[in-house]
């Protein structure tokens, strides 16, 4: 191992719990736990479904529990004590409003509002380094599907596109304007090629001095990592910087089942195996071209954590150099975001914010995909009952 991960260790639970009383680690143990079933959290899930749909008061239970533990605050000031908490770590924060919108105009100019509104917050605020969207947000998906497809769209269809394509540029121009990044978040393949269109136009447009607008790159796809040389290539064509948010995927389930249902091939890797490399190939590809791409590292996985280590000390890139992030989500992985944020890395967490009720599918995907995610929830509970046991033999 090369030296530098000597200094990083992710079993380093004293570091990784630091901000966690007695009494806080013992709720996550209680939550992790529960999430460590499968019967539970589909049952769990099902239940909170139903009790939504009757407009039944869920928000006294979800809130203190589940909602407390992933997500910073119903708005973007009770997210402040989340802010500030990790920022006494050395932590960034990412504000992802999570509310998933109606779908119509008016419910697209309120996210873009909202959105706005992040921006002017990492302004002022020294702890977030990013803002965060999807572009589904101020889009209607349907119009993003038939553009990708190429089909004819009526007046009425390009005026509401335009004025979706109008909403992106506000925030990306808001972004260049006050100093701040943000990520364009990935979705589904059949809106992706839109979604990358439009942010390559916002990148030829305010990424000119450095990265500010940020594409995001699934590897679960066996395809991005040639898109990413691609984006590069034209990036330096076009004279303007890449930003690139590499992450494995959300959608893998979907996918497939979406591509099994039209008859064509699916766009995800075989193996995990083969997504691994992919992925960690991509970390080698920007390391490498350092000079004209900003990236963050957006995983829960140590292996490609200490690879993109190794590769900073291998190519002499400082830990806070600013064009190298390290993000986990709010809520998971502490052992990776504390550790690196001591040894002086750029780490930041994703804090989704929103109403409780309108932030239950992400709260829902996130039980899901934590006890989907091989050993995942076991490898939380397993690190939350070692501190447990640390701090008790301590105490002795």
């Amino acid at each position: 191992m090369n030296l530098i991960t000597n200094k990083v260790s992710f079993d380093d639970t004293a570091v990784a719990f630091s901000s966690k009383s007695d009494a806080e680690l013992y709720k996550m143990y209680l939550l992790f736990k529960s999430m460590n079933s499968n019967t539970f959290v589909k049952a769990g899930g099902a239940l909170l479904n139903t009790a939504i749909k009757l407009h039944l008061p869920v928000t006294f239970i979800v809130k203190p529990t589940i909602f407390n533990h992933f997500c910073g605050g119903e708005t973007i000031e009770e997210s402040e004590r989340a802010i500030q908490e990790l920022g006494k770590y050395n932590i960034g924060t990412i504000l992802d409003y999570s509310v998933e919108g109606e779908g119509d105009e008016k419910s697209f100019d309120a996210t873009r509002d909202e959105l706005l509104r992040t921006i002017e917050k990492a302004h002022r605020n020294k702890h977030i380094p990013f803002s965060v969207f999807k572009i589904t947000g101020l889009i209607d998906i349907n119009l993003l599907e038939k553009v990708q497809k190429k089909q004819e769209l009526s007046a009425t269809e390009r005026a509401a596109f335009e004025r979706g394509r109008d909403r992106v540029n506000e925030i990306c121009k808001r972004c260049h304007d006050r100093d701040v990044r943000v990520f364009i978040d990935a979705e589904e393949s059949w809106i992706q090629e839109t979604i990358d269109n439009l942010t390559y136009e916002m990148m030829a447009l305010y990424n000119k001095e450095k990265a500010n607008i940020y594409n995001t790159y699934q590897l679960y796809r066996h395809d991005r990592l040639d898109v990413l040389k691609r984006d590069f290539e034209n990036a330096v064509k076009g004279g303007y910087y890449l930003g690139a948010k590499l992450v494995r995927g959300a959608y893998m389930e979907k996918e497939r089942k979406i591509a099994e249902q039209e008859g064509y091939p699916s766009p995800i890797n075989p193996t995990k195996q083969a997504t691994d490399d992919l992925f960690n190939n991509a970390l080698r590809f920007c390391i490498a071209h350092i000079d004209r791409i900003s990236f963050c590292n957006g995983t829960h996985n140590e292996d490609s954590c200490y690879l993109l280590l190794e590769l900073m000390e291998e190519h002499n890139i400082a830990p806070n150099d600013p064009r190298v992030y390290f993000a986990q989500l709010y809520g998971m992985s502490d052992n990776l975001s504390f550790n690196l944020a001591k040894a002086g890395y750029n780490v930041a967490k994703y804090v989704p914010y929103g109403p409780v009720v309108e932030v239950m599918p992400y709260l829902l995907r996130r039980a899901n995909e934590n006890t989907a995610i091989a050993g995942q929830s076991s490898r939380e509970f397993t690190l939350i009952k070692n501190e447990l046991e640390r701090r008790k033999k301590a105490k002795k």
